[in-house]
């Protein structure tokens, strides 16, 4: 850093220091899924706050230095729609704070960063429907606060700010908010470890700070370590358009709709995305002649933050790299669909016959996805926009993809989008079940919602750790039952964990019962298990099984 930057912060150094941060919480990324605490197949905080961070950095690396805005900007845009998993979704929020506090920036002073970093603190609290402290949004909150209070005596003092010191003073008290989180979540300090996504927020501030120290960063161990998320997975030939652009309308009207600027960018493109917050309208479409698309713009007022890429010189690039042996495996784009229906519905689940039970309940569009497979936000913001109708309803199902699934949400303004909060996936079921396409959006939601209360659900899965849970030891390969997220059964083999569990689910009232069966239980396997629980319980309940084909579990129980 050059000695002006030490007082100021740049665009060149933030961006540096930002590809610093997400190479060192790629490194790390391990070490962040092992501090998970519960037993089950879920420790991929540390991969989902990766894959975040990568979906902005593969966009950043190419991209040219610019103010501290533009490069805040870039930053935050890739991270909300590369966010994956509930951390992943705060940790771009955080980072769409400090792009907030940077607009019209083209260097930033440390006061300026604290404000910066209050904003991300307030985004991201306002979007968790139940803030829990002692996590990521603890270390952020109290890590800003120490920055504030620090900032405010050095001024008293006469001192003026300086980017190294106080970055560095910003770090340590994340560290140190970092370390009293097992004081604030009893099932931290019981299993001896600091919270996951707080730890992956500290590398990546490390990272940072290693660049505006005036070091060089943190780079990849590896390149096979690099997530390419981009347009650049389809084949060459399966890209229509050639021109990925992105730009910013600063309006000159602020009551002007945007309807038909959304309308023109679809005739002459596609993946059409225009969202408009009454100052200023943000602008993503995939065209053959940008020039037109920014030309259409500019009868809405004046541009800034232009952005046009070549999405066959990407595909050129990534095809390369996957050829090294680097590079995910590519994924066929949703083609963008006119809202021209009433009703449409989007559901996460994995699994060929979640799939085809889903479809059959009348879903519209399925994101692949699930427990330690969490869609983007852009995954399921492609989804909604290939569902033909003006309200969509989206079905997480899993409590970890709802922010996900809600930023997704917030970024369309060509229809309607409510994101239920099914948190598995017998509440997604029965949300299906009480859609009826002849009533009113607010009737459906309202019934859809109050489905999800109807039912009970467990799941049987395996152990993927030692551990201590609810007053038991668990060891790894361990058959573990869950009834509504209590550990009930710990067993040697599925069948007595099935039993256990479906006895815990199961009430009075209960009147059905859906046994759903995954990928590693066999059709065999299955027709046994169920009998023995017809055996036991099926006097008064109607069973019913169902091969699921899902990873992780190898039962999902719904009980009505």
């Amino acid at each position: 850093m050059d000695e002006q930057s030490v007082t100021l912060l740049t665009g060149k150094v933030f961006k540096a220091a930002f590809l610093s941060g997400a190479n060192k919480l790629s490194a790390n990324k391990a070490r962040i899924d092992e501090l998970n605490v519960f037993p089950v197949p879920d420790g991929d905080t540390g991969t989902n706050m990766t894959m975040t961070a990568r979906a902005a950095a593969n966009e950043l690396a190419a991209a040219n230095d610019g103010d501290i805005s533009i490069v805040a900007e870039k930053i935050a845009g890739a991270m909300l729609r590369g966010a994956r998993g509930n951390s992943g979704v705060i940790l771009s929020l955080l980072f769409r704070g400090l792009s907030k506090g940077f607009v019209g920036k083209r260097e930033v002073d440390s006061n300026t960063l604290s404000e910066a970093f209050k904003l991300g603190v307030d985004t991201a609290y306002k979007s968790v429907m139940k803030p829990t402290e002692g996590t990521l949004l603890t270390v952020a909150r109290e890590a800003q606060a120490a920055l504030a209070d620090y900032l405010i005596e050095q001024a008293e003092k006469g001192i003026p700010t300086n980017i190294k010191s106080d970055f560095a003073y910003y770090l340590a008290a994340a560290k140190k908010s970092l370390e009293g989180t097992p004081e604030l979540l009893p099932i931290l300090k019981k299993a001896g470890v600091v919270d996951a996504g707080g730890a992956g927020y500290v590398e990546v501030l490390e990272g940072i700070n290693a660049v505006i120290q005036g070091g060089e960063g943190y780079s990849l161990a590896s390149s096979a370590e690099v997530k390419k998320i981009s347009a650049a997975g389809a084949t060459e030939t399966d890209i229509e358009f050639t021109y990925c652009t992105e730009f910013i309308v600063i309006k000159a009207d602020s009551s002007q709709d945007s309807l038909r600027l959304r309308a023109h960018l679809e005739s002459i493109g596609d993946s059409a995305v225009v969202v408009d917050d009454g100052e200023i309208i943000k602008i993503h479409v995939h065209t053959e002649h940008p020039g037109d698309a920014l030309e259409e713009g500019l009868k809405y007022g004046s541009l800034i933050n232009l952005k046009i890429e070549n999405m066959r010189e990407q595909h050129r690039v990534a095809a390369l790299a996957n050829s090294e042996g680097h590079g995910d495996t590519p994924r066929a784009k949703l083609p963008f669909a006119k809202p021209e229906n009433k009703y449409g519905i989007v559901s996460v689940v994995s699994g060929k016959g979640l799939d085809t039970l889903f479809r059959d309940l009348g879903c519209d569009c399925i994101v692949d996805g699930g427990q330690t497979n969490n869609p983007s936000s852009e995954d399921i913001l492609e989804a909604i926009l290939a569902v033909p109708a003006q309200t969509v309803y989206v079905l997480p199902n899993n409590k970890n993809i709802i922010m996900a699934a809600e930023q997704a949400g917030g970024l369309v303004t060509d229809r309607n989008v409510t994101v239920l909060q099914s948190r598995n996936v017998p509440q997604g079921i029965a949300a299906m079940l009480a859609f009826n396409a002849d009533e009113s959006g607010a009737e459906n939601a309202a019934e859809m919602t109050a489905a999800l209360d109807r039912v009970s659900s467990g799941n049987v899965t395996y152990a993927a750790r030692d551990n201590d849970f609810d007053e038991r030891k668990i060891k790894k390969g361990d058959i573990l039952g869950f009834s509504e997220g209590k550990l009930v059964a710990v067993e040697d083999d599925i069948k007595s964990a099935l039993i256990k569990t479906v006895k815990k689910t199961i009430t009075r009232d209960t009147s059905f019962l859906t046994l759903i069966y995954g990928a590693n239980v066999s059709d065999d396997s299955a027709k046994n298990a169920v009998d023995a629980v017809r055996a036991k319980f099926g006097n008064s309940i109607e069973i019913s099984l169902v091969n699921g084909g899902q990873p992780v579990y190898y039962y999902i129980i719904s009980a009505e």
